[in-house]
């Protein structure tokens, strides 16, 4: 599953300070769709270079990170049970700032 993700507000630099990832996600044999759980599971594991507990908290994101896909909050669309389909656009946003 081809998918665009997008970090910003200063999560990119847990990515090497790359703002934009055109990834592939493979999915398990059995699956057809894939959450966003599981996709919060696979950006922990495949692009996140260091300090993944300011990107995360359990199995969700932590608290102060606005999450989009194709520019919808996810919050509208079930958060963690939210299905992705090919080509989606998911965005991450840090809304918590030091000064």
């Amino acid at each position: 599953m081809q998918l665009t993700l997008e970090f910003g507000g200063g999560l990119e630099l847990l990515c090497e300070s790359v703002k934009i990832h055109e990834v592939t996600v493979d999915l398990e044999a059995e699956e057809t769709k894939l959450t966003m759980k599981q996709l919060l599971s696979w950006v922990r594991t495949n692009l996140i270079k260091e300090r993944p507990e300011m990107f995360m908290k359990g199995d969700t994101v932590r608290p102060g990170v606005l999450v989009l896909v194709n520019d919808c909050d996810w919050e509208l669309s079930g958060q963690l049970e939210t299905m992705l389909e090919d080509k989606d656009v998911v965005v991450f946003i840090s809304t918590l700032h030091g000064g």
